[in-house]
């Protein structure tokens, strides 16, 4: 940025030292550093807001860009008019329209038999009522918890 040599910075020093004197040095260097921070901090902030309308303008660029590319692939590919008596789904996908049909209903000999065509999960479950659970609510086919075994060493009295 400047050009100062080694030297030349050395020079300055010495001058500054029998200038200012010993004394008060620190405090003229602390004043400086201040001001070239300021300094620096001014530059940096005007570099990033050069940098922040380049960006802008970039982007403006390829807006403009996707624009014109846009019309021009529309222009190459026009969308079909809808006829009116077609639903969205027909317009949508043309050639490949599924209509949705319902489901056979089960017949009541099938589910009553319980033959293989009904899930084993489809059995009525009882409910669990009070008398099946025990002091804390659990169902008695849950497992039982224990405690785990005590690792403290009780001494014996």
């Amino acid at each position: 940025m400047f050009d100062i040599a080694p030297s030349e910075l050395m020079l300055v020093g010495a001058v500054a030292l029998v200038v200012i004197g010993p004394k008060d040095l620190p405090r003229a260097m602390r004043f400086v550093g201040q001001w070239v921070g300021r300094a620096r901090g001014m530059a940096r902030h005007f570099r990033m807001g050069i940098d922040e309308i380049i960006r802008q303008s970039e982007l403006e660029e390829m807006q403009k860009k996707w624009a014109a590319e846009n019309a021009r692939i529309m222009a190459e590919h026009p969308m079909p008019a809808p006829a009116e008596e077609a639903d969205d789904a027909a317009y949508a996908y043309p050639n490949d329209v599924h209509v949705m049909t319902p489901l056979p209903s089960p017949s009541a000999e099938a589910s009553a038999e319980g033959d293989a065509t009904t899930p084993p999960h489809a059995a009525p479950v009882p409910p669990l009522v009070a008398e099946d659970m025990d002091l804390f609510g659990t169902p008695p086919s849950a497992p039982a918890i224990t405690p785990a075994p005590s690792t403290e060493h009780t001494p014996k009295p």
